[in-house]
């Protein structure tokens, strides 16, 4: 396995940064029971523990502002992570036949990570995004998305389907905060139909693959010195044996825990 410079357990609890990773809610089956689930696969926050961080799950739930602010409290650091496709009535498009049909709860998760973001920009904690994650973050602040990428690359490689991960090479771009965590190049482990289109605000390119298709964002670090925030289109937690973004997601909140320790005590 990678060395990352952490281990789970290795610093004081008291020490470690606390993450907040956002979940799915839909139906699911587990023995005799068929009920709407509030879940996130293990890897996740298995991941999180190996870097060093503790995790609590965010259940997609209805929240104002100040709901979002008082969650927020909490937390060191928000995690987005995968799952459905985001409802394009977020960005203003006609749905496209291949895009997931809204669930019974509508947009409930969009809404709530849509809530949970905006305070986290305002606040400038720290932030990761994953697939889907990625995409959301990218809606919030006001861009757009390809719903079907098969009609933009003409192929189906990005997701194979079946729950097989695809391993894309993807090029980082030099001067990011992707660069430095993974250096000018990685594998990915890719599961997606859709990605980014036009940008939103603020955001900069970081990564790209061999058909073009932009595989992360991030703020631009020249202009946002001291806000961390990166989003994937791959899924690093597919990958534990390399532990580099979830490393400088602990890392990052770990310094945000403590300036804001600094600013209450002051």
């Amino acid at each position: 396995m990678a060395s990352n410079g952490f281990e789970a357990g290795a610093e004081p609890v008291r020490d470690r940064p606390v993450l907040g990773l956002t979940t799915y809610l839909q139906p699911a089956q587990t023995g005799v029971w068929d009920v709407r689930a509030s879940f996130l696969p293990a890897i996740y926050f298995e991941g999180m523990a190996m870097a060093g961080g503790i995790s609590v799950l965010l259940p997609p739930q209805p929240a104002d502002a100040a709901v979002a602010e008082r969650v927020l409290d909490g937390l060191d650091a928000l995690v987005i992570t995968g799952g459905r496709d985001v409802d394009p009535a977020a960005y203003t498009s006609p749905r496209h036949p291949m895009t997931d049909e809204p669930l019974a709860d509508g947009r409930l998760r969009d809404t709530f990570e849509f809530t949970l973001l905006q305070g986290a920009l305002r606040r400038r904690m720290p932030i990761l995004g994953i697939c889907r994650g990625a995409q959301v973050l990218n809606v919030a602040l006001g861009g757009t998305l390809h719903q079907h990428l098969p009609d933009v690359v003409g192929h189906t490689r990005h997701q194979q389907g079946n729950a097989v991960f695809t391993t894309s090479s993807i090029t980082t771009v030099p001067g990011t905060r992707l660069a430095a965590l993974v250096g000018p190049a990685t594998d990915a482990q890719c599961y997606h139909h859709q990605a980014i289109d036009r940008l939103g605000d603020g955001l900069i390119v970081s990564a790209s693959d061999t058909d073009g298709v932009i595989e992360a964002v991030e703020l631009d670090p020249r202009r946002n010195p001291d806000h961390w925030l990166v989003a994937v289109q791959w899924h690093p937690e597919e990958r534990l044996d390399d532990l580099r973004l979830f490393a400088g997601l602990v890392e990052a909140a770990g310094r945000y825990a403590t300036q804001r320790t600094q600013k209450v005590s002051s």
